[in-house]
């Protein structure tokens, strides 16, 4: 009889659990039903009132990257998402680029989201000074992180619940308000997709790279191809729905809000203008319900990307990729990179001292939309021009998908401003620069997110 000792010991895996809607209701909640609030003011005066417009443009261009995110997932379901995908589809040097424009997308998400709580706060205390409410909002999210907390799924429902709700309220009085005052033709309207007296195709681009950031977080949906029922359908399935729900349902939200408040150059506060509009169609009750929901999912959604940062520069520090002392070192006792967690934390809070919300924003697409194009890359390669003989080609979704999403995403990226593309291009040549001294340009780098 064999003994217990020569029995080989199986390693724990992770079981395939969730199906497709477990997934769709996962992404919704990552990039949160509300997502379009906060940048219907900016998007509204950068667009010159062609707010929805630029959510179904980018709908688009997010639409045929999901399609090349829940591909590549099938793939290499590993952690590391972009950086993975680009380092073993292209070239490690290239992966570690796309680490370093990921980062700059990671640390801006924090600086963003904490200076829009500040200014959602600002709103409710006028009287209290905005670089006091950021250092608080900067201070919240560092200290959950540095504790190690993680949001959990009941806390995730019952916000997505809150979240819900009292946009169920803003879509009831909207449609209220604007048949009381402006009867049927007021519901029903093309102003808000094109007005010919102030349309401008250079507007729309800059409105497009703004709105962008309403989906940005879809792409977490590939981290649980592990956990999924046929990833290779359901991932695929998944992050696509996900995308056209979050474009139809924003636009919904915004279409609505435009008729209330037709004239983008009336907007005092193009930050907050949302809960403007929620106050004219609900008053001051849901006008402050707004401002509570602002904030709340302004805090979650920094502290995910407090958490990416962390998590990265770990990733990165552990394999000495930058010094490993600081940035690779876990805290004994909480299991936690602390280093890396203060290290955000200051720079996050001198962002919001030194930058408006709107350049913060820009700054976060740069990466966001380096990475997107990267995946659309690697997809393409993989897929359009790969050697796999089991693999049949179809010209569709292997060539003509990801070139779409690509030539989407690099329209929208060239819609940033100058001052934003500069600035990025000059971090990116630091990160390229860098590489070349540590690896002398020969010895490819490996970032392992296995443990991260």
């Amino acid at each position: 009889m064999e003994s217990n000792a020569a029995r080989p010991i199986r390693e724990p895996r992770l079981k395939r659990v969730l199906g497709l809607w477990d997934l769709i209701y996962y992404g919704i909640i990552l990039i949160s039903p509300i997502a379009a609030v906060p940048m219907f003011g900016e998007a509204q005066v950068l667009s010159r009132g062609h707010a929805v417009t630029t959510l179904l443009a980018s709908m688009v261009a997010m639409t045929a990257t999901a399609v090349s995110f829940g591909r590549m997932a099938t793939v290499y379901p590993s952690a590391g998402s972009v950086y993975t995908y680009v380092s073993k589809g292209f070239n490690p040097h290239v992966g570690f680029i796309l680490g370093w424009a990921m980062f700059l997308e990671f640390l801006f998400q924090p600086m963003q989201n904490s200076l829009y709580a500040a200014l959602t706060i600002q709103r409710l205390l006028p009287r209290v000074p905005l670089p006091l409410l950021s250092a608080v909002a900067v201070g919240f999210m560092t200290l959950l992180c540095w504790m190690g907390i993680r949001t959990t799924a009941r806390t995730n429902q019952i916000l997505l619940a809150f979240m819900s709700l009292v946009m169920a309220a803003f879509l009831f009085e909207a449609v209220r308000y604007i048949f009381v005052h402006q009867h049927w033709q007021g519901l029903v309207s093309l102003q808000p997709m094109y007005d010919a007296r102030t349309f401008s195709v250079r507007a729309i681009a800059a409105g497009t790279a703004l709105a962008a950031t309403t989906y940005i977080g879809f792409d977490g949906v590939s981290i649980l191809a592990e956990e999924v029922h046929d990833p290779r359908r359901n991932v695929l399935l998944a992050t696509v729905l996900v995308c056209i729900f979050t474009g139809l349902f924003a636009g919904l939200q915004v279409y609505l809000a435009q008729r209330v408040w037709p004239d983008y150059r009336t907007l005092s506060n193009p930050e907050t203008a949302f809960m403007d509009v929620a106050q004219v169609v609900g008053g001051y009750r849901l006008f402050a319900a707004f401002g509570i929901v602002l904030l709340v999912s302004s805090l979650a959604c920094g502290l995910a990307g407090h958490l990416g940062a962390v998590r990265l520069l770990y990733g990165m520090g552990r394999d000495n990729v930058l010094p490993r002392k600081p940035f690779g070192y876990l805290d004994p006792r909480r299991g936690n990179p602390t280093f890396n967690v203060a290290i955000v934390g200051v720079l996050a809070y001198i962002g919001t001292l030194t930058l408006g919300w709107e350049r913060a924003v820009e700054m976060l697409n740069f990466g966001a939309l380096m990475a997107f194009m990267a995946v659309n890359a690697v997809a393409l390669k993989y897929f359009g021009f790969g050697r796999d003989p089991l693999h049949k080609l179809n010209v569709f979704l292997d060539i003509v998908s990801p070139a779409l999403g690509f030539l989407f995403c690099l329209a929208i990226f060239l819609g940033l401003q100058s001052s934003t593309l500069v600035a990025g291009g000059i971090w990116l040549a630091v990160g390229g620069v860098y590489v070349l001294l540590k690896t002398r340009g020969v010895r490819p780098i490996e970032i392992d997110f296995s443990e991260s």
